[in-house]
């Protein structure tokens, strides 16, 4: 039967190393992403699948950094769960589903290289364990780097000493915006004072000159009317 060739093929291609000086045969069914590795860009998509909107995008740098280090955390002997893993998506891709996939790929493990299934679990718990240990790392030195906390000796990150840059730089500004304010209002001060002492000032030189004119005013008639009375009465003598 067709699947059952399928199977031999896959099992083979997946086991089986090419002789030396002899090219490797092409594999009957697409190759398989190692187990928590990203798909490779460009890679086409499984015939009938649905195609997932962004998923033709090539990751990032920090995505792609952080895909190999999932991946090399995920990488055993070849002997182990991660191993088993990449032979049920091998026989996956032939037809099989459920639990005749998993118990066939087990079969075909085992054959090769004697696993049993309590070690075989006892390993897939060691990959989760590893993932949950290196998660624990990475959010500890995340809170580092955010400042949420600091090992002891250790350097201040980037962004710790920006944040404490931009607190310095906040009060600086907040202490300039009081000295502003308060030359502001010692402006406005000084502006009523001088509106204020010119006011006085004109009023001031206003009621001199009414006094000088109505003093000049006085003289000027006394003088005339002196002048007057004197010339005429000296005249008269």
């Amino acid at each position: 039967m067709d699947i059952f060739d399928k199977l031999t093929s896959a099992a083979k291609d997946f086991f089986i190393e090419p002789e030396e000086g002899k090219p490797a045969p092409a594999p009957t069914t697409p190759p398989t992403a190692q187990y928590g590795a990203a798909a490779q860009p460009g890679a086409p998509a499984a015939a009938g699948s649905a195609a997932v909107p962004g998923a033709s995008l090539p990751p990032t740098q920090a995505e792609q950094r952080h895909l190999d280090h999932i991946a090399g955390l995920l990488a055993g002997d070849g002997k182990d769960f991660s191993a088993y893993v990449k032979m049920v998506k091998s026989m996956a891709s032939s037809g099989l589903t459920g639990p005749l996939l998993y118990q066939t790929a087990f079969n075909a493990f085992a054959a090769v290289n004697g696993a049993t299934v309590p070690a075989l679990l006892s390993s897939a718990g060691q990959f989760e364990q590893a993932l949950a240990t290196d998660h624990e790392k990475v959010l500890a030195r995340h809170r580092e780097k955010m400042g949420e906390s600091a090992a002891p000796g250790a350097a201040a990150s980037a962004a710790v000493q920006l944040a404490a840059q931009e607190k310095k730089l906040a009060a600086e500004l907040a202490d300039l915006t009081q000295q502003v304010q308060a030359k502001q209002q010692q402006l406005l001060q000084t502006q009523q004072q001088l509106a204020e002492e010119l006011q006085k000032t004109q009023s001031a030189l206003a009621s001199y000159e009414l006094a000088n004119s109505a003093a000049l005013a006085e003289l000027q008639a006394h003088r005339k009317a002196a002048a007057s009375f004197l010339n005429a009465g000296g005249a008269a003598k």
